[in-house]
């Protein structure tokens, strides 16, 4: 089975081939699997997804950009930060998106990986080379380093991000960016931890219990906070009970993807988003997993390939899947 970081580890010495369109048929994704008739309020019958873009070493990031009505997404590997928009080529919007030129060799993946939104013009970005939390202005793409350091030690390589109404950033250090993963000697730490920053620069680690950290969402009342584990022991999407200081008191399982996981459908649990309405969309094993806010699966969004993140848009679900960038129509629920 293709696995997400052994298709990276594959690929990393790959020259970056050119993102380029792609007609609206795709045989690699898969259609829409409906496991229960709540689907219907999100998904029409009929929908299936459009292919955007293709030749990406592996797709990553997505956020829209509401503001400027265009999306951003990462390809880590090459580090490059691209923008789509409706009717226009897709573009570079920040060359190198994470460490800086030349990359050393003890690096995999340089670039940014996940991506949020502040509030307050600017993108929150995940630097998986950098090992740092940055800080990118739409405006001038000034960057601005947030904290690369727990207690005098460099992070791994920061992976995924999600902002809090509060300001706070919670973020995922996992190994994926460095050349070697748990082995590299760039290590400083022997954990690989969930985090959680205040605006005023305070980093708190929240858990350094699991493997493979990955993907985070918040819920629409910030009271759960989704962690995605892409570790083939357990492949697990929890759920955090987050007080009203924004701290955890416990966790759950939310979605177990051991029996994809098992059938052999390609990829792991990674991104993750949440809908105004609670519906919770997680990249896993076939595709994305859309599920009620009680951790119901309602349906699979077949990708055929491994998928690596999502994003919602008016209207829109946006998915990075392995080399492509693809869209489904949603109905406004």
């Amino acid at each position: 089975m293709m696995q997400r970081r052994t298709v990276l580890a594959g690929l990393a010495a790959l020259p970056l081939l050119d993102a380029v369109p792609a007609p609206a048929a795709e045989a690699a994704f898969t259609g829409v699997r409906r496991l229960d008739p709540e689907l219907d309020r999100i998904i029409a019958a009929d929908a299936q997804p459009t292919v955007l873009g293709k030749g990406y070493r592996w797709a990553e990031g997505p956020v829209w950009v509401a503001s400027g009505d265009y999306l951003l997404f990462g390809d880590p590997a090459s580090n490059v930060v691209y923008r789509w928009q409706r009717g226009k080529a897709i573009s570079t919007f920040l060359s190198p998106s994470g460490h800086a030129a030349p990359v050393p060799p003890t690096i995999r993946e340089p670039g940014l990986n996940g991506l949020a939104l502040d509030g307050k013009g600017g993108v929150v970005g995940a630097n998986s080379g950098a090992r740092s939390i940055d800080r990118i202005d739409f405006a001038t793409r000034k960057r601005t380093v947030l904290v690369d350091r727990y207690e005098g030690r460099r992070f791994n390589s920061p992976n995924d991000v999600c902002v809090a109404k509060s300001g706070a950033i919670y973020f995922s250090d996992p190994t994926y960016g460095l050349a070697g993963g748990d082995a590299s000697p760039l290590r400083e730490m022997d954990w690989c931890g969930l985090y959680r920053m205040t605006p005023d620069g305070t980093v708190t680690l929240l858990d350094r219990t699991h493997r493979r950290p990955n993907g985070l969402a918040l819920s629409p009342d910030q009271r759960t906070l989704y962690l995605a584990l892409s570790d083939e022991k357990q492949p697990e999407v929890l759920a955090y009970t987050l007080d009203a200081a924004g701290m955890p008191t416990g966790s759950r399982v939310f979605r177990d993807m051991r029996p994809q996981h098992g059938a052999g459908l390609p990829g792991l649990p990674d991104g993750i988003k949440v809908s105004a309405s609670g519906y919770v969309f997680a990249t896993g094993p076939g595709g994305v997993h859309v599920c009620s806010a009680d951790g119901r699966l309602l349906g699979i969004i077949g990708t055929g390939k491994p998928v690596a993140n999502c994003t919602l848009a008016p209207g829109r679900l946006f998915m990075t899947s392995f080399d492509t960038l693809a869209v489904i129509d949603l109905h406004r629920f």
